[in-house]
């Protein structure tokens, strides 16, 4: 009877054991998550701010081959 209360005690420990486990991998799975989730927020703001400086250098080029084009029929 002894042996038999030992191993449930070991089985108990184990479960336990396991359960802890189980709750900290899942708590750490949902930082993660929510890690994940704010680098893709920040990622999205920065492929915006890449759009937006693309375009600002497009009408910089366009505004700059503009005034070459003036330039060129001012001077003789």
């Amino acid at each position: 009877m002894g042996a038999e209360i030992e191993q449930f005690d070991i089985l108990e420990q184990k479960i336990d054991s396991l359960v802890s486990a189980f709750a900290a991998l899942k708590k750490e799975n949902e930082t993660l998550v929510e890690k994940t989730q704010i680098q893709e927020e920040k990622l999205a703001d920065l492929m915006s701010e890449v759009e937006a400086l693309k375009s600002g250098r497009d009408k910089t080029k366009q505004r700059i081959i503009a005034l070459l084009e003036k330039l060129e029929q001012i001077t003789p």
